[in-house]
């Protein structure tokens, strides 16, 4: 696949590792996903690292800033969406009811983002790149392929996204897709057993060997490998530090 220099508006673009243990978390999913690091040092807020595949970069990882783990908020991997322009986007968000938790701030010349909870309490970023526009490798083995929310009140997560991003929403009793024009954004499953959030999937060219990987690495098995018939085989997973993700090959 060829690389990325461009997503369009309302496009998934990155994502972000933030946990307590950066060192041990790398060293698992570099054995789960081959990855390499490019780390740029932060100051005070410690390492910062740029996951890649091939020299390509894949998203992002870091330690958990102070404040966080007493605000109750685990290690996680956070989804950001492409915009125009952080400012108007935040605003706007805000207007339909969203939470501004950070932002919108300069993230040196690489762009300008902005933190937010949505009107259900799930967490998302916004991001205008500048001089990065988001991942160079998407769909890839080892690289994210989709986002998905899980939501208690879908009509109220349909009316957000929608609204902010001009997406539009293919509802079935199981599943909601969201969709901007032809293309496929990302998806959402309307659940009442977790706590709003985006979820990230990552490619595999087999899901049940990286399961393996993962519990070999002292990752734990949320939802075994199974199929969706027509669509694929997935699996979701906790990192050894408490953060979920999935796996997906078509």
């Amino acid at each position: 696949m060829p690389a990325i220099d461009r997503y369009e508006p309302g496009t998934f673009c990155w994502a972000e590792l933030s946990t307590t243990d950066p060192a041990a978390a790398l060293q698992y999913y570099k054995a789960l996903f081959g990855w390499t690091t490019n780390d740029i040092p932060m100051g005070d807020a410690g390492v910062y690292s740029i996951l890649q595949l091939n020299g390509r970069d894949v998203g992002g990882a870091g330690g958990m800033q102070p404040g966080q783990a007493e605000a109750g908020i685990p290690p996680n991997w956070a989804s950001y969406i492409s915009v125009d322009n952080a400012d108007e986007a935040t605003e706007k968000a805000r207007q339909l009811g969203a939470t501004v938790l950070a932002g919108p701030f300069d993230v040196m010349d690489a762009g300008r983002a902005s933190y937010l909870l949505d009107p259900v309490g799930a967490a998302v970023a916004l991001w205008q790149g500048k001089n990065t526009p988001g991942a160079g490798v998407v769909g890839e083995p080892g690289a994210f392929c989709w986002n998905e929310l899980q939501s208690p009140d879908g009509e109220k997560a349909r009316q957000f996204y929608t609204a902010l991003f001009g997406w539009t929403a293919k509802v079935s009793p199981e599943y909601t897709e969201w969709h901007a024009g032809k293309a496929a954004r990302g998806g959402m499953r309307e659940t009442k057993d977790t706590p709003p959030h985006w979820l990230v999937y990552f490619a595999t060219d087999d899901v049940d060997a990286t399961v393996r990987k993962s519990e070999s690495a002292r990752g734990t098995t949320i939802m075994p490998p199974m199929d969706i018939p027509n669509v694929g085989r997935f699996a979701v997973l906790r990192d050894p530090q408490g953060a979920y993700f999935a796996l997906f090959k078509p």
